[in-house]
């Protein structure tokens, strides 16, 4: 299914999310045999968590932390394989924080920027 190395640790897990996954453990107690509709929970669960208060929300937060120190610990030790690089392509950057316009629509839509656009060329 993915990329990559199978090896590689899991990325950490914010509060949100382990929030989440005990509202989906929740719902599947209560209703086992009911297919979700993924909008329609995220929704709710979205709007369970807004109303939560910083108590509630405590719990999953210690989770978090626990999460993301055990994380961190594994990609101590963590070795990637050869040949496999940290970050992947991006845009290079102008000189003063610019980038090219992804089409030329853009200098139609923004004329006053078409100046500094053309002025400094990569």
């Amino acid at each position: 299914m993915g990329k990559g190395d199978p090896k590689r640790p899991r990325g950490k897990m914010s509060s949100y999310a382990f929030f989440g996954q005990t509202c989906r453990e929740e719902h599947k107690k209560k209703h086992p045999d009911v297919s979700v509709n993924f909008s329609e929970f995220s929704k709710k669960c979205s709007e369970r968590w807004k109303t939560m208060s910083a108590k509630e929300k405590g719990k999953f937060e210690d989770r978090a932390k626990v999460d993301k120190a055990h994380y961190e610990r594994e990609m101590k030790t963590y070795i990637p394989p050869k040949g496999e690089t940290k970050k992947k392509f991006r845009i290079p950057m102008h000189p003063r924080g610019l980038r090219r316009p992804s089409s030329c629509s853009v200098l139609s839509i923004a004329p006053e920027s078409r100046e500094n656009i053309l002025a400094y060329p990569l």
